[in-house]
């Protein structure tokens, strides 16, 4: 889809809702109106395909469900579970949010069509007594959210459904926990009035919609935040696509689109996760399947080095691809991320933004949008993608430097970063396995670096060339 769209009509085939199957027979009319706007038909027509027979499979097993057990027995069990969640979020999860209020805010930097600016996604976080009239709950306000974008990063958050808060005491116990509609009980939200990003009047366009939906996850896990002194991963932007498309060496058309993860945030505990991909079915495409099928070849596929945020818990790393073109084609992003970094919390920085470099090193080399739809790759060049890493928590100063020189020899953290942004004065070599630390003149390269700052929070060097310059935004003060 156009990330230049100004308007839904610009965004492909709208289809209303109607039936691709009935009574048990495909709707070929409509199928072949919708596999007929496709450059790629056989391509579309496998994928809802695909999707139509697992949704029958589907109701046929909840059918033989019914038939066994009988529709009173199954609805039973399926308002206990709900009702046991209501109850298990209650005691395990609202239990550690303290009765008060707490606002945060974060931002999408660009929307395909203006300049890149901040464009504001705040929620105002309320968690109510349990002798209030209403119920003891959590209340989320999007009141001063900005205004709805000329470009498709527009979600429609007041049409949808889903609600979801997991704060468990451990990462095993989260994996436990059920995430179902017993949950909306205990989470009440308010939308502002029509017209800002979270509430956008037709025909306002939307295809882009994913960033500002992985912003507001990561705006509610900071509002907790607030009210649990940090107990939350720093921040994370484990999904972007990317692609190339074009005509193969046999003249037939391509499209190459990848999902590609990134590093997740720091925690209270324990260094964030490399190259996390949001989308659980999602993952970079295999180098043999794809050279074999499009017309380029992956050249290389690794962690990007120092994309971690650094903190006393570092930052998972993004991943650095490198393919180079066969025959003449385009490249085409639909990404954030690119000058807003991932946050560091705590002390933590920030991680290191997205990335698309065409021909590095070569005469024509450029930096490409992160919102791009057809940049011209001629054959020969190569395209560089560095996804982000997730921003590190606490204090860099005070992570163990034995762990530094460990993530040197993994070549996590390069040398220069281990001195500039821990404070650690290595020693020894890589090249002869002898890398080590000198104790005493790390102790006094840290005692000599300045405090902290006194923001909770790192967006990285990127928020203030979009902020005229401020360095935090007055919500990042605790």
């Amino acid at each position: 889809m156009p990330s230049h769209a100004t308007s839904v009509f610009e965004e492909g085939l709208m289809v209303p809702p109607i039936r691709l199957w009935d009574a048990g027979v495909p709707n070929r009319s409509a199928l072949a109106i919708m596999t007929r706007n496709s450059r790629m038909p056989e391509s579309l027509a496998a994928d809802l395909d695909a999707e139509c027979s697992a949704c029958l499979m589907g109701a046929r097993r909840l059918g033989e469900l019914f038939d066994r057990y009988g529709v009173d027995a199954v609805e039973s069990c399926f308002d206990a579970i709900i009702s046991r969640t209501t109850e298990t979020y209650r005691r395990e999860i609202l239990s550690q949010i303290p009765v008060g209020s707490w606002v945060w805010e974060d931002y999408a930097e660009h929307d395909g069509v203006d300049e890149p600016q901040l464009h504001t996604q705040r929620i105002t976080l309320t968690r109510t007594a349990p002798d209030d009239p209403e119920g003891e709950r959590l209340v989320l306000d999007f009141d001063g959210t900005g205004p709805q974008a000329k470009g498709p990063i527009n979600h429609c958050g007041d049409y949808s459904d889903g609600v979801f808060l997991n704060l468990a005491e451990t990462p095993e116990r989260m994996a436990e926990l059920d995430i179902n509609e017993g949950i909306v009980p205990l989470i009440e939200m308010r939308f502002p009035e029509p017209g800002t990003l979270l509430t956008p009047v037709f025909p306002a366009p939307t295809n882009a919609r994913t960033f500002v939906i992985l912003r507001l996850l990561g705006v509610l896990a900071w509002v907790v935040a607030k009210a649990v002194d940090g107990r939350m991963p720093a921040d994370q932007e484990t999904i972007r696509y990317t692609g190339v498309y074009g005509e193969d060496l046999d003249g037939r058309p391509y499209l190459m689109r990848e999902v590609l993860g990134g590093g997740s945030g720091g925690r209270y505990y324990a260094d964030g996760e490399d190259t996390i991909h949001v989308v659980p079915d999602s993952r970079n495409l295999p180098t043999e399947f794809t050279e074999a099928r499009f017309p380029f070849r992956v050249e290389s596929l690794s962690l990007a080095i120092d994309s971690g945020g650094a903190g006393q818990f570092r930052g998972g790393l993004g991943y650095e691809k490198q393919i180079r073109m066969l025959k003449d084609g385009h490249f085409m992003s639909i990404a954030d991320r690119s000058i807003l970094a991932c946050w560091g919390v705590k002390g933590g920085q920030a991680g290191q933004p997205f990335q698309v470099t065409i021909d590095p090193g070569g005469p024509h080399e450029r930096e490409v949008d992160a919102l791009a739809d057809a940049e011209p790759v001629a054959a020969g060049e190569v395209i560089r993608i560095r996804t982000t890493g997730g921003g590190g928590w606490g204090d860099p100063l005070q992570r163990d430097p034995g762990l530094v020189v460990r993530d040197v020899v993994w070549r996590k953290v390069s040398p220069q970063a281990a001195l500039a942004d821990y404070g650690v004065v290595l020693t020894g070599s890589l090249e002869d396995d002898s890398l080590g630390y000198d104790a005493a003149a790390t102790a006094a390269e840290r005692a000599a670096r300045p405090a902290a700052s006194e923001a909770f929070f790192d967006r990285g060097p990127g928020y203030a060339t979009l902020a005229a310059g401020a360095p935090y935004a007055e919500v990042d003060l605790v």
